[in-house]
């Protein structure tokens, strides 16, 4: 049990290691020796681990996206078929982008041309994006004669536009930039009935960053 448990820490600490690696580097300039010293083990035992590059970014994507779904699950579980459960999930992924490496390094690796076709992850939340303003149009919460497909498509590019832009600078990510947002596009988006009840700043306080988060700024 001991030595299982010290290889899976040892597995968590060569993903960790990788996902700063890669969204510092990139897919194709990241060495595996660079990874292996950044989590403080020995070559040879990120090979016992990860055959190679590759499934090392595999795993990256992989953990990235149980995050995302953690991040749409609860969101959904607290607001159910709602546009304020967009909202809400729209501002815990951009404090996950900012904050947290993984989910940083995942979408840096969905994001990059090498490995085009490769990653789910933009697509994940995109399809929940989409599922959700098609469930908020079947509930009347969609302003008369605005469409989820096309409201989908604003939101999932803005989202996507404040990930780019926040690799460079995360003050893109921040709250307040999401809630200008929000601002803006909820008064055409949502119904009349609807409208005062929605917090474009996020019904729930944000998470505590965890200790395997990175800082911003």
């Amino acid at each position: 049990m001991v030595k299982q448990e010290r290889a899976a820490r040892t597995r968590q600490a060569l993903i960790q290691a990788a996902a700063e690696v890669f969204a510092e580097e990139g897919f194709v300039t990241a060495s595996l020796s660079t990874i292996s010293k950044r989590a403080g083990v020995s070559n040879g035992a990120l090979h016992f681990h990860f055959a190679n590059k590759g499934m090392l970014a595999d795993a990256v994507e992989a953990e990235a996206a149980k995050a995302v779904g953690r991040i749409t699950e609860a969101a959904r579980a607290w607001q159910g078929d709602s546009l304020q459960a967009v909202v809400d999930a729209t501002h815990e992924l951009m404090r996950s982008l900012a904050h947290d490496t993984v989910v940083r390094g995942g979408f840096e690796l969905a994001g990059d041309s090498t490995r085009r076709g490769e990653s789910s992850l933009r697509t994940q939340w995109q399809h929940w994006v989409e599922d959700s303003l098609r469930r908020a149009e079947r509930n009347g919460a969609l302003a008369e004669g605005v469409s989820w497909a096309d409201s989908a498509r604003v939101i999932v590019a803005a989202t996507a536009g404040f990930e780019v832009l926040g690799g460079d600078d995360n003050s893109w990510l921040s709250r307040q930039n999401v809630t200008r947002f929000w601002e803006v596009l909820l008064p055409r988006l949502a119904g009349r009935q609807d409208l005062d009840r929605l917090v474009s700043s996020g019904s729930r306080p944000s998470a505590a960053v965890s200790s395997t988060e990175r800082p911003s700024g």
